[in-house]
């Protein structure tokens, strides 16, 4: 390892069998944490070329369990978000796609930071649990089309040893570092059609268009060198993802999308993404075409139907898909009022979710009890005039305290300006 250490160090390229001796020794103990620090902060100054990251990706990849989803009849389609404000997609894509025949067999975690994940947020619905057998998860995928269960503590064990490492270490923001750690869990997954949502700006861990995209190019390059269709889709984090943060709250506004009473962004993002699934996986001629078959599954409501049969074969109470006030609701209600008038000109995503945290939503370590009724609904985005004593946002709390501390901090959140202000494309560019 020692010898390695110095070769990346002074800018060589590591060999297919010496990083698999790296990511193997260390995923056994046999290579001691301070020597992965270092070569972590060699790859990060040094970077690795598409063949080592491959090299890296795959290896990391078959360091524990795989899941083999050839029990699933069909094109086994999956997603992946590199995180944001108010990201709720995976509740409103999965369900639309499924609809349409794509086989969503999906893994997902729970989440460290601001908001709760995929996880947290459909453990909204009274019952609804992710700790089904495999057996369970391929039935109800052959059967309803959909299916989203907890990672396995077997799956990439060398990703959660090395991420730990980096996010004390300062290594972090490495392109293939990243890449590796997101395409390893997303190919152990087993899906056939890989589709990725790379957030830029504010609220997103890629702060700059050129960096999302150098994220997205080196991620899809991988999944196609792995043998799976992959495309990526940039898109804006400005500002949060639709209006509600929180994780009962991302809920009702999922189900609101799902019955035709809520568009823009959220709605936006879950057609291109689908779209981009359907060509991918050959099912579609054109993004355009796919678009409208996508659209379709909510005029006729069976996206929302593919969610309640979700929710119920999960152990879930599907009431609350057609009723959302069976979902969790904070007793707290504090409206938030402009103090001039003006335009939106920015809000601060990332401090918008570390409101709904403040407020309980979010967990600071793996062991905090998540808030689900808490959080943050926006009344104003980007771009939208708005009236001195106008609501810019509602506040849903459980303590009192915390819900007077965060009418400052949410205030605070928006910057106003006395000229219109022009929305920027939210899409960003599609990776194909």
């Amino acid at each position: 390892m020692t010898e390695l250490l110095a070769k990346k160090r002074d800018g060589g390229t590591l060999s297919t069998e010496e990083i698999d001796f790296m990511i193997q020794g260390y995923t056994r103990g046999t290579i001691p944490d301070y020597q992965m620090s270092a070569m972590c902060m060699a790859i990060l100054l040094r970077g690795m070329d598409e063949r080592e990251t491959l090299d890296m990706t795959m290896s990391m990849m078959h360091s524990g369990e795989t899941l083999d989803l050839s029990p699933i009849h069909g094109v086994k389609a999956d997603k992946h978000s590199t995180g944001g404000v108010g990201d709720k997609t995976s509740l409103v894509l999965c369900p639309m796609v499924a609809a349409t025949g794509l086989k969503i067999a999906k893994m997902s975690g729970r989440g460290l930071g601001h908001t709760g994940g995929t996880i947290d947020k459909l453990e909204s619905f009274p019952g609804f649990s992710t700790a089904i057998s495999e057996e369970t998860f391929f039935r109800n995928v052959n059967d309803i089309g959909i299916a989203i269960i907890g990672q396995t503590a077997d799956l990439v064990p060398a990703d959660k040893k090395i991420y730990a490492l980096r996010d004390v270490t300062g290594t972090v923001p490495s392109i293939p570092l990243i890449v590796s750690s997101i395409m390893s869990k997303k190919l152990a997954s087993g899906a056939d059609v890989i589709v990725l949502d790379v957030k830029c700006g504010d609220g997103a861990f890629m702060k700059t268009e050129e960096d999302a995209r150098r994220l997205a190019e080196g991620l899809t390059r991988v999944g196609r060198l792995a043998g799976r269709k992959c495309a990526a889709v940039i898109t804006d984090m400005d500002q949060p993802l639709g209006y509600a943060v929180g994780n009962a709250l991302e809920v009702k506004e999922a189900i609101a999308v799902l019955r035709g009473e809520a568009q823009g962004d959220l709605l936006e993002l879950c057609l291109t993404l689908g779209a981009c699934m359907m060509a991918e996986a050959g099912v579609a001629l054109s993004v355009q075409e796919a678009k409208l078959e996508l659209m379709e599954t909510i005029e006729n409501g069976s996206a929302l139907g593919k969610l309640a049969a979700m929710v119920e074969a999960q152990g879930g109470d599907a009431r609350a898909v057609y009723d959302p006030s069976l979902l969790p609701d904070a007793p707290l209600k504090l409206e938030v009022y402009a103090e001039q008038s003006g335009y939106v000109s920015h809000i601060r995503a990332e401090q918008v979710g570390l409101v709904s945290m403040h407020l309980g939503g979010g967990r600071a370590t793996k062991e905090d009890v998540i808030d689900l009724s808490v959080g943050v609904v926006l009344r104003k985005k980007v771009g939208d005039r708005v009236a001195k004593g106008e609501s810019l946002g509602t506040i849903h709390a459980s303590d009192p305290q915390k819900a007077a501390e965060a009418y400052g901090m949410l205030r605070d959140c928006f910057e106003l300006s006395a000229e219109p202000v022009e929305t920027p494309p939210f899409i960003k560019a599609i990776i194909r």
